[in-house]
């Protein structure tokens, strides 16, 4: 429940701040500085600089009530679809959502078309319908809902808040970080593979990534890439140290797949098992690429922490964890530590310190 309040809390200060810039480039764009067009009076009742403060305080409301509106139009639709359609339907079906809303609460409650355009409206029921700045507006805030899903979904494509560092160019010359990798991977995949046959493995993986990204966003993780049945998933060193967060994952999502057990064994025979490999430390991110562009890491900590996975097999355990990452975490009453050894990864000088962590 509190996960869920969280992300519409999200969702709603970004679907805010947008629409009430864009309600303000709006007024700029279309109705400042203009006494009259074809069917419209202008009001003149914000001359002087306070007159044009509270004109503009006026649309930045109707911004809020709009973002506040679509937030929760599309909070609901994702709950609905559970993000399992496709791309170019989620956009059609979002905009169209957006659509009738908008027609529909600006049919409903005319004042809030006489405060957004600053005019006065017609006298008789309908008139929206027949007034060409109206079918402005809401053209304009079609196009722009548009915009505002596909910044999502570039959002979403990069990682949390990495588009905008994109877009600002932070990554265009090799950046120091200090973050945390981990790996996960399918335990005997090779076997289950053969078993199932490409096109039902390639299901089965697809659900299990589906499972995984339920329980991503409640740990603050970020996915990096999907490899095969792999994903490498990463923090911000300190948002991964909070809470536990980059060990809590794991369980989190062991825990989820165990409560469909039932669904896997009908659907695929089998309840999936994961492997993972955890290390933090420092490296270099930067931006990669013309045709195709990626945000790529650097560095020991990312090589590291896939050789450590890979040696879950051997140890016969599903998590371990490098010595130098578990020192900065608070193991609790809740989570057990064995130390396994040391061992000399591939392409390592030193040996590594590893441990495994269990829950209670």
């Amino acid at each position: 429940m509190n996960h869920t309040l969280k992300q519409y809390s999200q969702l709603l200060k970004q679907s805010v701040l947008f629409w009430a810039i864009a309600m303000v480039l709006y007024s700029i764009f279309r109705y400042y500085g203009i006494d009259s067009e074809e069917g419209l009076a202008v009001i003149k009742n914000y001359e002087g600089t306070l007159g044009t403060l509270y004109y503009f305080v006026k649309l930045i409301n109707i911004g809020i009530i709009i973002g506040v509106l679509y937030a929760t139009v599309d909070f609901t639709f994702d709950a609905y679809t559970n993000n399992r359609i496709s791309l170019t339907k989620d956009i059609i079906l979002r905009t169209l959502l957006h659509f009738i809303v908008t027609l529909t609460v600006f049919m409903v409650i005319t004042d809030i078309f006489a405060t957004l355009t600053g005019t006065h409206a017609g006298q008789h029921t309908g008139w929206c319908c027949f007034n060409k700045s109206f079918w402005a507006v809401i053209l304009y805030i079609v196009l722009s809902s548009f915009v505002f899903s596909f910044i999502k979904i570039a959002n979403e494509k990069f990682g949390k808040g990495v588009f905008i560092k994109m877009l600002l160019g932070k990554y265009k010359n090799p950046q120091e970080e200090k973050r945390i990798f981990m790996f996960l991977d399918l335990k005997d995949s090779t076997t289950i593979a053969e078993k199932l046959g490409h096109f039902k493995y390639s299901q089965l993986i697809q659900d299990c990534f589906y499972d995984l990204n339920k329980v991503v966003p409640k740990h603050n993780a970020e996915i990096y890439q999907y490899v095969g049945d792999e994903v490498v998933l990463s923090w911000p060193y300190k948002r991964g140290l909070a809470d536990n967060n980059c060990v809590n994952l794991f369980f989190a999502f062991q825990q989820r797949k165990h409560a469909k057990a039932a669904y896997y064994l009908k659907k695929y025979g089998v309840v999936p098992e994961f492997k993972a490999g955890l290390h933090g430390g420092k490296l270099m991110v930067t931006e990669v690429g013309i045709v195709k562009k990626e945000i790529a890491y650097h560095g020991d900590v990312i090589n590291t922490s896939a050789r450590i996975q890979g040696q879950c097999n051997t140890y016969k355990v599903p998590l371990l964890i490098s010595e130098k990452l578990i020192r900065d975490l608070k193991i609790n009453a809740n989570l057990t530590c064995q130390f396994l050894g040391s061992v000399l990864l591939k392409g390592k000088q030193e040996e590594v310190n590893i441990h495994t962590i269990a829950r209670v």
